[in-house]
């Protein structure tokens, strides 16, 4: 009897031991689906949802994507963008990456700018690539550049790439000065958006950001909301035929990190000197922020998320310390 009592027990510890094995196994299972969702607008739905449902949205929109921006802001984007090359301060031998550059509304600004510093430094030759996930968005920028007389320029070229932000065909400290505006939030994996800029930058180089942040003020912030859901999603549906796009833009905007998370996201990604302006500088109406980062230092590739002591960067043509 006291045999049979003690293989009953160790069958009851052998099965309760499997059953706990296979509770974890579930709950581990549970969390790293947990870890697999994230959002679309206010919708969550699996990751790698959201690179197609993202590319349907500007698939979508792409042919009337510059008349809706001019719709939606009332033309006040053109400033945002103005203000953010006036910062980035481009000089001659500056290579940009222009990343969700799309219609190339960043790009023939950074043109412009070099074009209006005269004929200083005419030997060194500038470089724009225009990098976008959507083909059509790209295929509408170049239409544009063509028409607006911006290619064939022998002192700044322009290439267009077809990419993803987070897996970039580029090799490592290939660029200078690395642009997003309006672009990060639309991404599944902001921290690994940010990896790369820090990869094909140079030391030296920076980073720069456009992308909208909350209010702080509630009530203006309240005001905001109602004409983002209540009249841009109509505004799309009457000048582009299209509400759902335009609905998941404005959702998008809610779901982006507030300025001082982006921020510690930039730093997390090695970045140093991480700073951010609001657009118009003090203002309380509704806003993007621009965030601006550089690389006072230079790193290797090994130990370059661990350096904290910046060094002065030495004949960088775009560094302002």
């Amino acid at each position: 009897m006291a045999f049979r009592r003690a293989l009953t027990r160790i069958r009851n510890f052998k099965t309760t031991q499997g059953l706990c094995k296979r509770s974890l196994s579930a709950q581990a299972e549970a969390k790293e689906n947990e870890k697999k969702r994230t959002h679309f607008g206010f919708e969550t739905i699996n990751e790698e949802e959201k690179t197609k449902k993202v590319h349907e949205v500007f698939e979508t929109v792409a042919d009337k994507y510059d008349l809706m921006n001019d719709v939606m802001s009332m033309g006040i984007h053109r400033m945002w963008k103005d203000i953010f090359m006036q910062r980035l301060a481009p000089t001659p031998g500056t290579k940009l990456l222009d990343m969700a550059g799309g219609t190339g509304d960043i790009t023939f600004r950074y043109i412009n700018y070099l074009r209006n510093l005269g004929h200083r430094d005419t030997h060194k030759s500038s470089h724009v690539t225009v990098s976008d996930i959507n083909q059509a968005m790209l295929d509408v920028g170049k239409v544009r550049a063509e028409r607006q007389g911006y290619t064939g320029d022998p002192s700044v070229s322009i290439d267009w790439l077809c990419a993803d932000a987070e897996t970039l065909p580029l090799p490592d400290d290939s660029y200078n000065a690395y642009t997003i505006a309006f672009g990060i939030r639309n991404c599944t994996h902001v921290d690994k958006v940010l990896e790369e800029a820090y990869r094909v930058l140079q030391p030296g180089g920076r980073f720069m950001c456009l992308e909208f942040s909350q209010l702080p003020n509630t009530q203006l912030q309240w005001i905001y909301d109602q004409y983002s859901f209540q009249v841009i999603p109509v505004l799309g549906q009457l000048v582009a035929g299209q509400w759902k796009p335009y609905q998941y833009l404005v959702e998008s905007i809610r779901q982006f990190p507030d300025q001082e998370t982006f921020k510690t996201m930039i730093e997390n990604a090695g970045f140093r000197q991480v700073t951010s302006h609001k657009i118009p500088e003090g203002g309380e109406c509704a806003r993007p922020i621009l965030s601006f980062v550089s690389y006072p230092y230079p790193r290797s590739r090994s130990d370059s998320h661990l350096q904290t002591t910046p060094q002065r960067a030495q004949s960088d043509p775009i560094h302002r310390g």
